[in-house]
């Protein structure tokens, strides 16, 4: 595999940019009267080099996040292994197995058939998965994630998942102009989440949602994870593919 390292050039080094995004959350957090420590930054590093991970983890930030296990795979044994990565993109169940030995944390669990490979997979290491339910709130037919009413009967299913903490649920609402426009589907997954939780007993603690350009929207709806990666690393020169930041 090779890295795209062509990005647009920035007048900021990168440890700005990862200071002005902690800026940003703290100001969201104030505005919407919660802690900035209640918010946990997951620097999307998904076609970027090990060498640009280890920029930023030198700026002090520990929580990345990559989209696919073949790219992850290249990239996290050569990165410092005291540094947590999670996996935010879409995920086929015949690559669970591995799943454990890269990541901490899956964001995006959308069907029992991954939830029974991740349990089984994480079982085989010996260790556990932190992982996100990944509900498609607003139905786009070009995103995964479950269905709002799939939510419950894959609640059920987690119970039998000895090897998986299911810490909350995670979205990718539709790309808007207007940051502001993106609130009613952050809202949504707030409201669903408290909801499952009444209903099943689920803690459901965590909320993995906003990315760049919306994140302020999603902290003021309660957003404890948000995924960030061009306002960090700059923007790639990829191909298009399904966003997760």
């Amino acid at each position: 595999m090779v890295f795209n390292p062509r990005m647009t050039s920035h007048s900021t080094s990168l440890a700005e940019r990862l200071a002005a995004v902690h800026d940003r959350i703290a100001t969201a957090c104030t505005d919407a009267g919660r802690s900035a420590d209640e918010v946990t930054l997951v620097a999307v590093s998904k076609k970027h080099s090990p060498e640009a991970v280890a920029e930023a983890a030198a700026a002090g930030q520990t929580v990345f996040g990559e989209n696919r296990v073949q790219e992850a795979s290249q990239k996290i044994p050569l990165c410092d292994e005291r540094l947590d990565f999670h996996l935010i993109g879409h995920l086929q169940s015949n690559k669970a197995k591995f799943v454990p030995r890269l990541f901490s944390t899956v964001h995006s669990v959308d069907s029992g058939k991954l939830m029974r490979a991740l349990d089984a997979a994480a079982g085989q290491a010996g260790t556990s998965l932190r992982v996100f339910l990944q509900v498609n709130v607003a139905g786009e037919a070009q995103k995964f994630g479950l269905k709002p009413n799939e939510l419950p009967s894959l609640l059920r299913r987690a119970e039998d998942c000895y090897n998986l903490n299911v810490d909350g649920l995670m979205t990718m609402p539709p790309i808007v102009r207007d940051p502001e426009d993106a609130r009613r589907w952050f809202s949504t997954l707030r409201e669903l989440r408290d909801r499952m939780r009444d209903e099943t007993g689920f803690p459901l603690d965590q909320l993995s949602m906003g990315m760049s350009h919306d994140m302020e929207a999603a902290i003021k709806e309660g957003a404890t994870f948000v995924r960030v990666g061009t306002d960090i690393f700059g923007k790639r020169v990829v191909p298009q593919e399904h966003p997760n930041d």
